[in-house]
């Protein structure tokens, strides 16, 4: 049930681990086909998870397929899938993010690459990790959003699939080191609503981040 999705997580899993986002196993990932949802196991150690590892449950989170439970953090993914409409959430503890999420309210847009986000990243206030009220915080602070930090924790990416919302969980740090940098210097200064419209209507109608061919074809 769900192979591909399931292959897709743990290899998105090994992949943040890799590059230090997700420690041992805190932080989780999941990816939505349907009315199902293929999400990382309570307690695994993501750096190794297998495809046979990861959850299978439907959206009322019930398992369906998989050897383990799902992540004590199901409440928050099913809640973002059910209010946002997502392909696929993933959480990190992120270190430079998690650390911004302990003294700032809100991460500014520093670059204009963070409008991805949807404008600045709002931090969620704290609420007890596997909690019904953390996820509620969450969705809240993801309305018109793509990303969150969560107060004292880390952070929540989502997207329309799982690669989208690796790549915002991907530039949120990036970003937060950034942020984490130009602190070291001075104030950051923040793009204004006017720099953020020139940037959104200058990347419509430059494709950017799109491919196209050459003249030369």
């Amino acid at each position: 049930m769900l192979e591909e999705e399931r292959e897709a997580v743990a290899a998105a899993s090994r992949k943040l681990a890799a590059a230090g986002l997700v420690a041992a196993t805190s932080g989780n990932v999941s990816a939505r086909h349907g009315d199902r949802v293929a999400v990382t196991p309570t307690g695994g150690i993501l750096a190794e998870l297998t495809g046979g590892d990861v959850a299978v449950v439907d959206l009322d989170g019930t398992l369906l397929d998989g050897p383990l439970a799902a992540t004590s953090e199901l409440d928050l993914h099913l809640r973002v899938y059910r209010d946002h409409d997502a392909g696929s959430v993933v959480h990190t503890h992120a270190p430079v993010a998690t650390a911004l999420s302990c003294v700032l309210e809100e991460l500014p847009v520093v670059h204009y690459e963070m409008l991805l986000f949807g404008g600045p990243v709002r931090v969620a206030p704290y609420e007890t990790f596997g909690t019904p009220e953390l996820a509620a915080a969450t969705s809240r602070a993801l309305e018109g959003r793509t990303a969150a930090l969560l107060a004292n924790h880390g952070t929540v990416c989502h997207g329309p699939d799982l690669t989208a919302a690796m790549r915002a969980t991907e530039l949120l740090e990036w970003s937060a080191n950034l942020y984490l940098r130009a602190s070291a210097l001075g104030e950051p200064r923040a793009l204004d609503a006017d720099d953020q419209r020139a940037v959104i209507e200058a990347a419509i109608a430059r494709s950017y981040g799109s491919t196209k061919p050459s003249e030369n074809g």
